[in-house]
C-alpha cells in the first residue's frame, strides 16, 4: 500500500512545512520507512494556531445544531472509510487489522456522533434558579477558545476524535498533533472535517515531537491542552500549561488492578485478564496488568490462562486470524524486552508463558519488526519493579491473596488510579470492592469497553478530568453566571444610608 507523504493542515488546507524537514512513520511489523512526515517550525505552529484564532470567531457563533450537522456528517465520512482508514492505522501503529477494522475508526465515530447529538439537543444549555419572586440567576457556557489536543500512538484515530469531537461540538477550534510515531491519520481526519463542512482554520493539524508539543502548550494563543501519553510527559505539559492558566486535561497512565474474588467464574476472569493484558499487544492505559488471585484458586486460574494463550495469535497484521500486533517503536520494544528480563533476572517472578525474544511461528520477513512474546509472570510481589511500573506492553503479573480486604489495600498501594476491576458472583460484593478502590474507571465482570457513554478519566497521578460522556463536553466550556435583581433592592439598600 503506497501512502503519501503527510504534510500540516491549516487554513483549510495542506500546507508544506516552511522548515523544509521531515520525519519518517515506520511499520512496527517489519521495520520499514511508510512514508514522509513534514515537521513543523515554530513559525508553522504561529500560523497554525493563528488560523485557528480566525476561524473562532465566527464558528463559536455558529448556532450549536449547525455545527452537529457537520459533525454528524464527518462521522458519516469516517464510517464510509473505515476500511481505508483502518489498513493506514495498522501500518502506522502495527495494530492487527482484525482489531483496527472494528475498534479504532468506529468508537472515534461513536463520539463524534455522541457529542453531535448532545449539541444539537441543547445539552450545552444552561440552568435557571429562582432565588425569590422578584431575583434569579442563569448560568450560560462558552467555548474556550483555540485549543490543543496531542494525541498518543496507541489509539490515534481514535483519540484524536476523543479530544476533536467534544471541542468542535462546544464551539472551540483546535490545533491538533498527533504523536511522531503514528503520524498518519492527522491529515486524513483534517480532510475528512473540511468535507463535511467544516469551516476553514477550525481543525488544523501540525507535526513534530515533544519540542512541538511543549511549543504549542506554551503558546500564548491557547486556551488549553489535551494531552494523552505517559504521566512523567503529562506532568511537564500540565505543568507548563497550568502556569500560564490554561485549561488542561490530562489522561495518562496506570498500573491498575484486576481482583478475582473466591466466588467468580474463572473461565470469564481467565478471559478479562487475557483482554486485560494483551489486547493491542498491550499498549493499552487502562490495562490490568495487576491480577490478583485468590491463594486456593491460583493454579487453577494458572491451569485455564495456559489453555487459552493459544488464542493469542501474533502474525502478518492483516491476516484476519492475527489478533496480537508488535509493539509500536523499536524504542518501546527494548523498553518492555527490558522489563522482561528484569522480571526473570532480578524480580525473580516465576516465567509462566512467553519471556524475551519473537513469538514463535512469526513468519521470517516480519522478524526485523517490533515483537514480543505475550508474557506471564507468576508468583509476583508488590515489590517487584515489574508489579510497581507501567510497562505498556503484554506481561502480565499475578499475584495472590488471602483476603479480599487485603487485595483491596494492596490494589491501592499505587500513585497511580486509572482503571479498575472486579470478577464474582456476588454483585452486592462487586459494588463495595468496587466503591473501595482508588480508580476512576472501573468494570464489573468485564475489562477495558469505552463506550462513548462513559465518562473516562484517572485519579491520583492518572491525570485530570475525564473524557467522553456528559461530563466530558464540559471541559470544553466555561461558565458565566448572571443575577438578575428587578426588586430594586441595591437602591433601596442605598437610599436608607
Amino acid at each position: 500500500m503506497s501512502i503519501p507523504p503527510r504534510q500540516l493542515y491549516y487554513e483549510g488546507k495542506v500546507q508544506p512545512a516552511s522548515s523544509g524537514k521531515t520525519f519518517q512513520s515506520i511499520d512496527p511489523a517489519t521495520a520499514r520507512p511508510l512514508t514522509d512526515v513534514h515537521l513543523a517550525s515554530p513559525a508553522d505552529v504561529d500560523a497554525a494556531i493563528a488560523s485557528a484564532e480566525r476561524a473562532f470567531a465566527s464558528w463559536s457563533q455558529t448556532p450549536a445544531i449547525v455545527r452537529a450537522r457537520i459533525l454528524h456528517k464527518a462521522a458519516r465520512l469516517l464510517r464510509d472509510r473505515n476500511d481505508e482508514i483502518a489498513r493506514v492505522e495498522t501500518l502506522d501503529s502495527g495494530k492487527a487489522f482484525s482489531e483496527t477494522s472494528v475498534v479504532d475508526v468506529v468508537t472515534g465515530a461513536d463520539v463524534l456522533e455522541y457529542y453531535a447529538n448532545l449539541v444539537g439537543g441543547g445539552g450545552l444549555n444552561g440552568e435557571t434558579v429562582q432565588l425569590r419572586d422578584d431575583a434569579w440567576v442563569y448560568t450560560t457556557k462558552a467555548p474556550l477558545g483555540v485549543c490543543v489536543g496531542i494525541g498518543a500512538w496507541n489509539y490515534p484515530i481514535q483519540i484524536a476524535l476523543w479530544k476533536s469531537a467534544p471541542c468542535l461540538a462546544a464551539g472551540n477550534t483546535m490545533v491538533y498533533k498527533a504523536s511522531e510515531f503514528t503520524p498518519l491519520h492527522a491529515q486524513t481526519l483534517a480532510e475528512i472535517y473540511t468535507e463535511a463542512g467544516l469551516p476553514a482554520g477550525v481543525f488544523n493539524v501540525v507535526n513534530g515531537a515533544g519540542d512541538v508539543g511543549a511549543y504549542l502548550t506554551t503558546h500564548p494563543g491557547v486556551a488549553k491542552v489535551s494531552f494523552t501519553g505517559q504521566v512523567s510527559t503529562g506532568q511537564k505539559v500540565a505543568g507548563a500549561a497550568a502556569g500560564q492558566m490554561k485549561y488542561v486535561t490530562m489522561e495518562l497512565g496506570g498500573k491498575s488492578p484486576l481482583i478475582v474474588c473466591p466466588d467468580a467464574d474463572l473461565d470469564t476472569a481467565v478471559d478479562g485478564a487475557m483482554m486485560a493484558n494483551f489486547y493491542s499487544t498491550g499498549q493499552v492505559c487502562t490495562n490490568g496488568t495487576r491480577v490478583f488471585v485468590p491463594t486456593a484458586l491460583k493454579q487453577a486460574f494458572e491451569d485455564r490462562l495456559l489453555a487459552k494463550m493459544q488464542f493469542v495469535r501474533p502474525g502478518p497484521v492483516f491476516d484476519p486470524a492475527t489478533n496480537f500486533g508488535p509493539l509500536s517503536s523499536s524504542i518501546h520494544q527494548r523498553k518492555v524486552l527490558e522489563y522482561i528480563r528484569h522480571g526473570i533476572e532480578l524480580d525473580k517472578a516465576t516465567l509462566l508463558y512467553g519471556g524475551p525474544g519473537l513469538p514463535k511461528d512469526l513468519p521470517a520477513h516480519l522478524h526485523a519488526g517490533f515483537w514480543v512474546q505475550p508474557t506471564v509472570f507468576t508468583d509476583c510481589t508488590d515489590a517487584m519493579r515489574i508489579v510497581q511500573e507501567e510497562i505498556f506492553g503484554p506481561v502480565m503479573s499475578i499475584l495472590t491473596y488471602d483476603t479480599l480486604d487485603e487485595a483491596v489495600a494492596r490494589a491501592n498501594a499505587t500513585p497511580l488510579g486509572l482503571a479498575a476491576g472486579v470478577f464474582t458472583s456476588d454483585l452486592n460484593s462487586a459494588h463495595r470492592i468496587i466503591a473501595k478502590l482508588d480508580a476512576g474507571i472501573t468494570w464489573v465482570n468485564s475489562w477495558g469497553e469505552s463506550p462513548a457513554e462513559m465518562a473516562v478519566g484517572g485519579w491520583k497521578k492518572s491525570g485530570l478530568g475525564v473524557e467522553n460522556g456528559r461530563r466530558g463536553i464540559e471541559a470544553w466550556v466555561r461558565n458565566k453566571s448572571t443575577l438578575v435583581d428587578m426588586s430594586g433592592g441595591v437602591a433601596t439598600v442605598f437610599a436608607k444610608l
